[in-house]
């Protein structure tokens, strides 16, 4: 679920975090960066848990229509419970192993918070997409996976006031909402019909090396903060060091730190993750001005011999 890039980035913020707090604690920023990157889990069982109360929503409100004499509008569908049975919906809202994880980690988010429930729910009612789907008689399974595609692109995840409610909750969830949401999306794309259970409770990271790739950078890059700084500083005569951006010196930094101590990377891997980093998080510019130094220190580290790459290397 977890990328390398994602990885790096969660590095990069908890570097960050001690950058601005001025707070020197390894230990308490191994323990943020653990929390951060198994909260990011948290977050994407929560998005999907608003599916399924979206879908238990839509089944009390067939409940409730049922029971009253006057039409309405759905009255003219040719199956008004169309959308609760929707057969991706279905797989998540009876998916035990999946319920069984929400329970276990008392995530009932929904439950002490309905409104947010309910306005995605009336939104996605009110949605061209769901009058199209609702005016068609039947569906396959293929139909019934588009139409929840659509809906969480042009629906769901772009809603601000759900947004707002994660940022409030979380805020590293901030930088993950999107990741998340990605991610869901890949997962709607590649669902089956007859997918086994287990295919909505993905690995956070592929395997522990990649938790153990997260704490040696964190904690290398803090521990040679004064070396890294030089090696900056020597690429860099003409500017003063308070001019280069924060979150440029610790880009910088990170990737210099492995350039020189993850044999396994190939350098051109570290550079373009860190220039894409450095696209999303940091001035416009940035990715220029870290291009030229990363550029010029790995020539001189190979004409040194420093850069011992091995292997085919972890992307």
């Amino acid at each position: 679920m977890l990328t390398r890039r994602h990885i790096r980035v969660k590095v990069m913020q908890c570097i960050y975090a001690i950058t601005q707090s001025k707070d020197e604690s390894l230990e308490k920023q191994e323990k943020f960066l653990r929390f951060s990157i198994d909260n990011m889990y948290t977050l994407y069982l929560l998005m999907l848990s608003l599916i399924i109360e979206i879908q238990k929503r839509g089944s009390d409100q067939l409940r409730i229509s049922s029971k009253k004499y006057l039409a309405t509008a759905s009255d003219t569908f040719p199956d008004q419970a169309k959308f609760v049975n929707n057969k991706l919906l279905l797989q998540l809202v009876h998916n035990e192993p999946l319920l069984a994880e929400l329970k276990k980690r008392k995530l009932d988010n929904w439950y002490l918070n309905e409104e947010y429930v309910k306005i995605i729910y009336n939104n996605i009612i009110a949605s061209s997409t769901y009058q199209d789907y609702m005016s068609k008689e039947g569906s396959t399974y293929a139909q019934d996976k588009d139409f929840i595609i659509t809906l969480f692109k042009e629906v769901i995840a772009p809603d601000e006031k759900i947004y707002d409610y994660f940022e409030d909750s979380n805020l590293t969830w901030v930088d993950d909402i999107p990741i998340v949401n990605t991610f869901i999306l890949k997962m709607f794309k590649k669902v089956k019909n007859d997918q086994s259970t287990s295919f909505f409770l993905p690995r956070l990271l592929k395997d522990k090396e990649d938790m153990e790739f997260a704490q040696k950078l964190l904690r290398k890059t803090l521990l040679k903060d004064a070396e890294l700084t030089k090696e900056i500083e020597g690429k860099t005569p003409n500017w003063d060091k308070d001019r280069i951006a924060d979150m440029d010196s610790i880009l910088l930094k990170m990737a210099i730190c492995e350039l020189l101590n993850f044999p396994s990377i190939p350098e051109k891997v570290t550079i373009n993750e860190f220039l894409e980093i450095a696209k999303e998080y940091s001035t416009p510019k940035s990715s220029i001005f870290i291009n030229g130094i990363l550029d010029n220190l790995v020539k001189d580290y190979k004409k040194e011999g420093k850069l011992n790459k091995m292997g085919r290397g972890l992307i």
